[in-house]
Order: structure tokens, then C-alpha cells, then sequence
């Protein structure tokens, strides 16, 4: 194996199929096939659908990648793959078809876990310096987390109810808007007046970093179904006006939390300290510019990787995965796909725990 493996990375944990050749921090190749299309009509994504599209598109998927990245099988080093947490099928049809790569070609497994996919990636964009402060904000995780190395992580707080991206969604649902919800909301907000409708601030009269969407969710379906009782219909205004002052309300929360993060995080006194972004939801515009703000008060480093890099992909697995196997972890084919996998063994369960363990 050379000094500096050559990854392939393999992604299923939702409704991205992906596949993805990285080396250190070159990335080769990544190749991300969505499944928006096959959800349309269910407003929102369906388990089985899902996993029966990865196993029909993992195979081609890894071998468009080889061919972007004009390498052959036998000359990856590794391969790295979504072990959890997701929905289970899809994590299980990316670890079956890892474990037949590995065992067809004799090369290392390493199982990795999602969220410590997008908690790495600023090593991979940025090279950032351990430690970091990093708030991953997607459809199913929101946590604020210090990233003191590829398998140490210290949850400061997070979601106890919906995620954020979760949020937009059923708010692009009740205003009869198209998935995914977190781009079609932040659209029409911008046409929109956040002053009109003022939404709580959930948790923000509590201390500590934990956050809670569900509430605002349930106020903006109350305002909706005020403004249809009273003028016989939802106008274009009211929705624009609606999704402004629910981003609004969801960009307050993280800024301020992030800021209360940012005081705990500084505690440890970093020599570089730096604030970083990632999931699907850090592709919205007006949490970026707060978020930037909260670091230049603060003195942070501010960075979000590209967007292709935000949302699922393969090319954070194989980093991760890389980063593991140079620190010597490697998998059997006993490696299970994992549909809960908390990164904070430690903290307490966000969301309660069960025969499966803690959900966050």
C-alpha cells in the first residue's frame, strides 16, 4: 500500500447513491446519482424505494468513478464505506456491495460513520487544524461538535426533536412547495418579508447549545391555516412571506447557539481556532452570512465546503475512511450497517436510546 492510499468511497445512508476516488486530499472522482425523481409523488423520501435504487445503481456508480478517474479496482488501496447511521436498506445495500469489492479483490474494509464523513470534510476542503468547532446541519442531524481528531468528537449539543433539514422539508409540504424543501423555501424567501410573521425562537430561553425545530414547524402550519380561514386561501405574498420569516427564525436559533457553542469551544483554547459548516442545509445563504458573522465577532476561522461537498457524497467517505486506515482501523466482513451510530459515544442520548442504542 502506497504512503497516501487511493480510497474508494462508497455512499447510501439516504437517496444519494455515490461513489467517489480520493488520495489524501485530491479527490479523483466523485459521482452522486440522486433519487429525487423516484420520491416526487410521496412528498418525501421512501425507505424501501431508496434502498432498492441503491442496490440497482452502487455497481455503476463505482464504475464511472474508476472510469473519471482513469485508475482500475486493482489499483485502489481501500475501500471505505457508509456503515451508518441511515435508513437501514440503503446502509445495508453500500455495505453488501463493499464487502463483495473487498473480498473480490483482497483489499482493506473500512466502515465509516456518516456524520464523521461531514465532520471531516473541512480536513479534506480546508486542511483545517484539529481542534475545530463544527455544526453539521443536514435533513437528519443537526450537532454542534468538537472535531479533536478522525475518531474523537465531543458533542456539545444538538436537535432534540427535527433536524433542520428536516424542518424545511415539511415546510415546503405544508405550503405546497417541491422537495427537497431546504432549496424551494429558501427561494421564495427571498421574495419574501421575515417581518411579517414572527415565528419562535425555540430553546433560546434555556441555556446550553441544544436546539429544537418541531415547534416552529407546528407555528408556521397554525399561521398557514389562520391565513386560509380568514381570507379563503393561501396568495403567493403569504407564502413568500411565510418561508422568510421560517428561515428567519431557523438562521436566529443557529447563530445564536453557534455562539454559544463558539464560548464553550474556546474554552480549550485551539491554536487555530475555526468554525465549520457541513451538511445539506449549509448550502443556504442566509445561515452562511450569520454563521460568518458569529465567527468574525468571535475571532473564528469561518469555512463551508462547496456544495457538492455539503450534501451526501462519496468523497467524505473515502477521506474518512482514508484517515482510519492510516490510523490503523480496518473491518471483516462482520462489519454491520448500523441505522443508529452517534459519533459521542459518551454524551447523553439527544432523543432517547433504545434496543439499538442512542437515535443521536
Amino acid at each position: 500500500m502506497t504512503a497516501t492510499p487511493l480510497m474508494l468511497g462508497l455512499e447510501s445512508s439516504c437517496d444519494d447513491t455515490a461513489a467517489a476516488l480520493v488520495r489524501g486530499r485530491e479527490v479523483l472522482a466523485s459521482v452522486v446519482v440522486g433519487q429525487s425523481g423516484l420520491h416526487a409523488a410521496f412528498g418525501g423520501v421512501v425507505p424501501e424505494i431508496a434502498a432498492r435504487a441503491h442496490a440497482e445503481r452502487l455497481d455503476l456508480c463505482v464504475s464511472q468513478a474508476l472510469q473519471q478517474a482513469g485508475v482500475t479496482l486493482d489499483e485502489v488501496d481501500a475501500i471505505a464505506v457508509t456503515a451508518g447511521p441511515g435508513l437501514i436498506g440503503g446502509v445495508l445495500s453500500g455495505v453488501m456491495t463493499a464487502k463483495g469489492l473487498a473480498a473480490g479483490t483482497g483489499k482493506p474494509l473500512v466502515g465509516v460513520n456518516h456524520l464523521a464523513g461531514h465532520a471531516l470534510t473541512p480536513r479534506l476542503t480546508d486542511d483545517l487544524a484539529f481542534p475545530y468547532l463544527m455544526l453539521l446541519v443536514s435533513g437528519g442531524h443537526c450537532q454542534f461538535l468538537v472535531v479533536h481528531g478522525p475518531e474523537d468528537f465531543t458533542r456539545l449539543g444538538g436537535t432534540i426533536d427535527d433536524a433542520p433539514g428536516e424542518a424545511f422539508d415539511k415546510t415546503a409540504r405544508l405550503l405546497g412547495l417541491p422537495q427537497p424543501g431546504g432549496p424551494a423555501v429558501e427561494a421564495e424567501a427571498a421574495q419574501g418579508d421575515p417581518a411579517r410573521f414572527r415565528f419562535p425562537r425555540p430553546l433560546l430561553d434555556r441555556p446550553g447549545c441544544d436546539l429544537s425545530f418541531s415547534g416552529l414547524k407546528t407555528a408556521l402550519l397554525r399561521e398557514r391555516d389562520r391565513l386560509v380561514a380568514t381570507q379563503g386561501g393561501l396568495f403567493r405574498r403569504d407564502r413568500a412571506d411565510l418561508c422568510a420569516g421560517f428561515q428567519a427564525a431557523v438562521r436566529d436559533v443557529l447563530a445564536e447557539k453557534t455562539r454559544r457553542a463558539v464560548a464553550l469551544y474556546l474554552t480549550e483554547a485551539p491554536a487555530a481556532p475555526a468554525l465549520a459548516v457541513a451538511g445539506g442545509v449549509a448550502a443556504n445563504g442566509a445561515l452562511r452570512e450569520a454563521l460568518r458573522s458569529v465567527c468574525d465577532e468571535a475571532g473564528l476561522r469561518f469555512t463551508a465546503p462547496p456544495l457538492a461537498l455539503c450534501t451526501d457524497n462519496a468523497a467524505m467517505i473515502a477521506y474518512a475512511g482514508g484517515a482510519l486506515l492510516m490510523n490503523g482501523t480496518r473491518h471483516d466482513m462482520t462489519l454491520a450497517a448500523r441505522p443508529r451510530w452517534p459519533l459521542d459515544s459518551a454524551a447523553a442520548p439527544l432523543i432517547g436510546s433504545g434496543r439499538k442504542g442512542a437515535k443521536a
